[in-house]
């Protein structure tokens, strides 16, 4: 349980405005990464300079949480790095000021010093490697200690120091002191080596400094946005040794790693290793066509000998339905196909009664399958992918390929139509019902305890609308299917429409009773006017859809998840886990749906010129501006319901930057043929 008598001091003292409060992150590829703040602080227990996949993407660990980096001169020790701990002390006080941050092409900070040293520290991470790589220079400073390049002789020594911290922890938990912590350390030339524990990878140090073994308790960290979760804030990190350089001769480098052998070769120096990788991944970088595209590299990771996608950073994995939604974004919107091949081809074998997993346990447990909607988002997926762009040409796709994804997208559908777990199964009207108490099966799937927040058990709206997709889809290959596809789409059609409310039902045959229905006005229905291949609705009454939708549920940075004038609705996404699993489907806003609106809205307002360019004005601008606002060049998962629309939950999210990307590259790039169920 969190330190509740260190709680009211912090919470008076948090800036949730703050642009030094601002994260950055680095992915590794593998699933792993490196993420901070502007400011240097570790808000989170996530906040790293080596956190690492031990099986990737899973088994993710904690080895370097982060360092203490100061300025020695003229007998003046200067600090460069802030630390918080409890119960609220941010020190030392007169650490250097922020002169500049940028986040392109990675993180990079000018700080100053109290007497006038500049320095310039750095720090990104090589893809397809568990590592992160830090430099220092001094560019500016008191003493004739101002480098231009080459090393001035006459410069006085200006020692850095860095004393790393470290853990050892799963990246979920946080770290104490205790006796067990083995701070000893192999030093050879140019690197030094700890292994803390047992059965926690050893990290390996490369430098050109001298290290010297100082081991320390650093005691009591705080992480204040674990406090705002409602969640354990307090942490202690073990300091094992200093780093030491003299700043005025050159500059200083420092990387971690679990896997030195890979990043460094034979006989090369800590420094030319760093100025190799830095420069292949500057270049690597700077292929990506915008921001975006750069955006949805941080989520593509190995699984296996394949990929796939993590949902989104700092503490989801691999999800299911997050990967299909977002891989329509991150690689077919993105060019990625051979991406795209590798993910939905990994994913083919792992059907099972019809269902895909939603969520792999980061380490030990079995697949959790409890995802209505994830092997129908695969179906659509495959669909996109085997249809191409339509605009530029594609390579045609193998026929071993093409026989393994059909064949899983056969399983799917008559898996589901024969029935599976979770009661899902086609029912004699052709619609797909689904659901059982104490499971959320939808992807409004909050839990509170035992109680489902959001059960929707029945006949959800938005499942009807993929289930109807799919039949539609694998109809093309097999026609058996296509006299379920049109009974499903004629009960759409007679049993969804709410006349009274000029939209649709959010669920028919609610709790599996005949007849009854959940008339919640929720952004779901919006799915069967847009974001799939096939439309379901058309004319007016798409129209009055969008139009509902749009006047109750859209904002800046998305759709609400339900209307304000409901009982239910819930303004802020906050507190405790129990308060902020209510509101998490209630109203908080979610960016990804903005991408089926906006197709939505383009297919009943007329895909023209003008339409596409008022539509990115209107809706897609405003979302892009987010990526400056929490999750530095990204798209965060949630927001509140209310102005300011204060962002929420993970700040890098894999939909909600898939969905953007979609829309900036194909929905609003050119015309496309309307596709409707007819």
């Amino acid at each position: 349980m969190p330190d509740m008598a260190l709680v009211p001091a912090i919470n008076a003292s948090r800036k949730t405005t703050d642009p030094r409060s601002l994260e950055w992150l680095e992915a590794d590829g593998l699933g792993g990464f490196a993420s901070g703040t502007v400011s240097g602080i570790r808000t989170r227990r996530y906040h790293a300079l080596l956190l690492v996949a031990t099986t990737p993407p899973s088994g993710r660990m904690v080895l370097v949480d982060g360092f203490e980096a100061a300025i020695e001169a003229g007998g003046r020790r200067e600090f460069l790095s802030r630390q918080h701990y409890a119960p609220d002390v941010t020190a030392p006080a007169d650490a250097a000021e922020l002169e500049a941050f940028i986040h392109e092409p990675w993180p990079a900070w000018t700080l100053r010093t109290p007497t006038g040293y500049l320095v310039e520290q750095e720090l990104f991470v090589p893809a397809g490697l568990p590592a992160v790589a830090l430099r220092w220079r001094l560019v500016g400073g008191t003493g004739g200690a101002v480098r231009t390049g080459a090393t001035d002789s006459a410069a006085k020594p200006v020692q850095l120091v860095v004393r790393p911290f470290l853990s050892g922890r799963n990246f979920h938990a946080m770290h104490q002191e205790n006796a067990v912590f083995d701070f000893g350390a192999e030093m050879g030339e140019g690197r030094v080596r700890w292994h803390p524990y047992e059965g926690v990878p050893a990290v390996t140090a490369l430098a050109n400094a001298e290290y010297a073994p100082e081991p320390l308790w650093y005691r009591r960290f705080v992480c204040t946005e674990e406090l705002a979760r409602g969640l354990d804030f307090v942490t202690d990190l073990a300091a094992p040794g200093v780093f030491t350089w003299d700043l005025a001769a050159g500059d200083a480098v420092l990387l971690f790693t679990t896997d030195p052998a890979a990043l460094a070769r034979d006989g090369e120096s800590p420094a030319d290793a760093f100025a190799r990788l830095r420069a292949a991944e500057a270049l690597r970088r700077a292929r990506f066509a915008t921001p975006l595209h750069r955006a949805a590299d941080a989520y593509l990771v190995k699984r296996g000998a394949g990929k796939t996608i993590i949902a989104g950073y700092p503490w989801f994995g691999d999800w299911g339905r997050d990967t299909f939604v977002a891989l329509r974004g991150l690689c077919l919107a993105a060019g990625r196909r051979d991406d795209a091949r590798a993910i939905l081809l990994e994913w083919a074998e792992r059907v099972s009664g019809g269902m895909l997993p939603n969520r792999f346990a980061d380490a030990g447990d079995a697949p959790e399958f409890n995802a209505v909607d994830a092997a129908l988002w695969y179906v659509v997926a495959v669909h996109e992918y085997l249809q191409g762009d339509g605009w530029s040409p594609e390579p045609p796709v193998g026929v071993s390929d093409r026989e393994r994804l059909e064949a899983a997208c056969r399983a799917i559908i008559g898996g589901y139509a024969s029935g599976t777990r979770h009661r899902i199964h086609m029912d004699v009207d052709g619609l797909l019902a689904a659901g059982e108490p104490g499971v959320q099966l939808t992807w409004m799937d909050a839990k509170v305890g035992d109680r489902v927040v959001t059960p929707r058990i029945g006949k959800p709206v938005e499942v009807q609308a993929l289930w109807l997709n799919a039949l539609r889809i694998v109809s093309d290959w097999d026609p058996a299917w296509r006299e379920p596809y049109e009974r499903g789409r004629k009960s759409f059609l007679e049993r969804f429409w709410n006349e009274a409310a000029g939209c649709l039902y959010d669920i028919v045959d609610a709790d599996h009773q005949p007849g009854a229905v959940d008339a919640s006005l929720r952004p779901n229905q919006i799915l069967a006017v847009g974001g799939l291949p096939f439309a379901l609705l058309d004319g007016v009454r798409a129209r009055r859809v969008v139009d509902v939708v749009e006047r109750a549920l859209w904002t800046p940075l998305g759709l609400r998840s339900l209307a304000a004038d409901d009982p239910r609705y819930a303004v802020r996404y906050e507190g405790g886990v129990r308060e902020r699993d209510g509101a998490y489907h209630q109203g908080t806003v979610w960016p990804w749906l903005l991408g089926p609106f906006v197709e939505a809205w383009l297919r009943v307002h007329g895909d023209t010129a003008d339409t596409r360019r008022r539509a990115r004005h209107c809706f897609l601008e405003p979302l892009l501006r987010h990526m400056g606002e929490a999750g530095l060049g990204h798209v965060s998962e949630i927001a509140d319901a209310e102005p300011p629309h204060t962002p929420r939950g993970c700040p890098f999210q894999a939909w909600s930057v898939g969905e953007a990307l979609r829309l900036d590259q194909v929905v609003l790039r050119r015309p496309r043929l309307s596709s409707a169920c007819a």
